[in-house]
Protein backbone atom coordinates (compact mmCIF):
# COMPACT_ATOMS: atom_id res chain seq x y z
CA UNK A 1 0.00 0.00 0.00
CA UNK A 2 1.10 3.38 -0.75
CA UNK A 3 0.45 6.90 -1.76
CA UNK A 4 0.30 8.58 -5.59
CA UNK A 5 3.44 9.80 -6.65
CA UNK A 6 2.11 13.03 -6.98
CA UNK A 7 1.98 13.37 -3.25
CA UNK A 8 5.19 13.23 -2.61
CA UNK A 9 6.30 16.46 -3.16
CA UNK A 10 3.43 17.07 -0.41
CA UNK A 11 5.25 14.50 2.16
CA UNK A 12 8.54 16.02 1.67
CA UNK A 13 10.38 13.55 -0.90
CA UNK A 14 12.09 15.22 -4.20
CA UNK A 15 13.57 12.79 -7.28
CA UNK A 16 17.32 13.54 -8.18
CA UNK A 17 17.47 11.42 -10.69
CA UNK A 18 15.30 8.06 -12.10
CA UNK A 19 15.31 5.74 -9.30
CA UNK A 20 17.11 8.20 -6.64
CA UNK A 21 14.68 9.84 -4.26
CA UNK A 22 15.64 12.17 -1.16
CA UNK A 23 13.56 13.34 1.91
CA UNK A 24 13.61 16.01 4.43
CA UNK A 25 12.89 18.84 1.22
CA UNK A 26 10.20 21.42 1.75
CA UNK A 27 6.82 20.08 1.33
CA UNK A 28 4.36 21.49 -1.17
CA UNK A 29 0.64 22.45 -0.07
CA UNK A 30 -2.21 21.06 -1.43
CA UNK A 31 -5.71 21.05 -1.71
CA UNK A 32 -8.62 17.94 -1.36
CA UNK A 33 -12.08 17.59 -1.18
CA UNK A 34 -14.19 14.40 0.78
CA UNK A 35 -17.63 13.82 1.31
CA UNK A 36 -19.79 13.23 4.21
CA UNK A 37 -22.52 11.48 4.05
CA UNK A 38 -26.26 13.05 6.17
CA UNK A 39 -29.18 10.66 7.49
CA UNK A 40 -31.73 10.38 9.72
CA UNK A 41 -34.35 7.98 10.68
CA UNK A 42 -36.32 7.99 7.61
CA UNK A 43 -34.06 8.84 4.89
CA UNK A 44 -31.42 6.36 6.66
CA UNK A 45 -27.48 7.62 4.58
CA UNK A 46 -29.85 8.39 1.79
CA UNK A 47 -30.88 11.84 2.90
CA UNK A 48 -28.23 13.93 1.47
CA UNK A 49 -24.29 14.48 1.85
CA UNK A 50 -21.65 16.83 2.20
CA UNK A 51 -19.23 18.27 -0.02
CA UNK A 52 -15.78 19.34 1.90
CA UNK A 53 -13.07 21.43 0.35
CA UNK A 54 -10.08 21.81 2.47
CA UNK A 55 -7.26 24.55 0.98
CA UNK A 56 -3.80 25.58 2.16
CA UNK A 57 -2.97 21.99 3.84
CA UNK A 58 0.47 20.73 4.43
CA UNK A 59 1.33 17.50 5.54
CA UNK A 60 3.50 16.79 8.36
CA UNK A 61 4.52 12.59 8.39
CA UNK A 62 4.68 10.29 11.33
CA UNK A 63 6.73 8.06 12.25
CA UNK A 64 7.51 5.08 9.78
CA UNK A 65 8.22 1.40 11.33
CA UNK A 66 9.54 -1.10 9.00
CA UNK A 67 8.27 -4.63 9.55
CA UNK A 68 8.55 -6.34 6.53
CA UNK A 69 11.08 -8.63 6.80
CA UNK A 70 10.62 -11.26 9.52
CA UNK A 71 8.38 -14.11 10.69
CA UNK A 72 4.75 -11.96 10.32
CA UNK A 73 5.60 -9.03 7.80
CA UNK A 74 3.23 -6.37 8.08
CA UNK A 75 2.91 -3.87 5.20
CA UNK A 76 3.90 -0.27 6.56
CA UNK A 77 1.09 2.02 7.94
CA UNK A 78 1.32 5.39 6.49
CA UNK A 79 -0.26 8.73 8.01
CA UNK A 80 0.42 12.61 8.71
CA UNK A 81 -0.75 15.40 10.41
CA UNK A 82 -2.82 17.65 8.27
CA UNK A 83 -2.66 21.17 8.90
CA UNK A 84 -4.06 24.10 7.39
CA UNK A 85 -3.23 27.75 6.50
CA UNK A 86 -6.34 29.68 5.03
CA UNK A 87 -6.48 30.83 1.65
CA UNK A 88 -7.85 34.05 -0.09
CA UNK A 89 -11.91 33.82 -1.11
CA UNK A 90 -12.27 37.21 -2.26
CA UNK A 91 -12.81 40.92 -1.10
CA UNK A 92 -16.06 40.68 0.54
CA UNK A 93 -15.11 37.53 2.75
CA UNK A 94 -11.86 36.60 4.83
CA UNK A 95 -9.83 34.03 3.39
CA UNK A 96 -10.65 30.54 4.73
CA UNK A 97 -9.25 26.88 4.73
CA UNK A 98 -12.43 24.87 4.18
CA UNK A 99 -15.48 25.45 2.18
CA UNK A 100 -18.92 22.77 3.06
CA UNK A 101 -21.57 22.32 0.56
CA UNK A 102 -24.62 20.64 1.92
CA UNK A 103 -26.42 18.55 -0.86
CA UNK A 104 -29.58 19.41 1.43
CA UNK A 105 -29.53 22.77 0.50
CA UNK A 106 -27.95 24.01 -2.65
CA UNK A 107 -29.94 24.04 -5.69
CA UNK A 108 -28.59 20.62 -7.68
CA UNK A 109 -27.63 22.13 -11.20
CA UNK A 110 -25.33 24.69 -8.88
CA UNK A 111 -23.80 21.43 -7.34
CA UNK A 112 -23.64 19.11 -10.29
CA UNK A 113 -21.77 21.93 -11.76
CA UNK A 114 -19.31 22.09 -8.89
CA UNK A 115 -19.22 17.97 -9.08
CA UNK A 116 -18.54 18.06 -12.51
CA UNK A 117 -15.62 20.33 -11.75
CA UNK A 118 -14.10 18.60 -8.91
CA UNK A 119 -14.36 14.76 -10.40
CA UNK A 120 -14.85 15.67 -14.47
CA UNK A 121 -16.33 14.63 -17.30
CA UNK A 122 -16.16 12.51 -20.39
CA UNK A 123 -15.44 16.29 -21.82
CA UNK A 124 -13.21 17.96 -18.94
CA UNK A 125 -10.68 17.07 -16.67
CA UNK A 126 -11.25 17.62 -13.13
CA UNK A 127 -9.57 20.30 -10.95
CA UNK A 128 -9.88 21.97 -7.31
CA UNK A 129 -11.99 24.91 -7.91
CA UNK A 130 -10.32 28.32 -6.13
CA UNK A 131 -12.71 29.33 -2.72
CA UNK A 132 -13.52 32.53 -5.14
CA UNK A 133 -14.91 30.19 -8.31
CA UNK A 134 -17.08 28.65 -5.76
CA UNK A 135 -18.41 31.64 -4.27
CA UNK A 136 -19.29 32.78 -8.38
CA UNK A 137 -20.22 29.01 -9.11
CA UNK A 138 -23.55 29.61 -6.00
CA UNK A 139 -23.84 32.54 -5.90
CA UNK A 140 -25.19 33.33 -9.28
CA UNK A 141 -22.38 35.56 -10.23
Amino acid sequence: YTYPPEFEVCDGTASIAKGVKIGQQARKSFAFTYRTLIGNDVDGTEKGYKIHLVYGAMAAPSEKDYATVNDSPEAIEFSWEVSTTPVEVDSSHKATSVITIDSTEVDAAKLKSLEDTLYGTAEKEPKMPTPAEVVSMFSGA
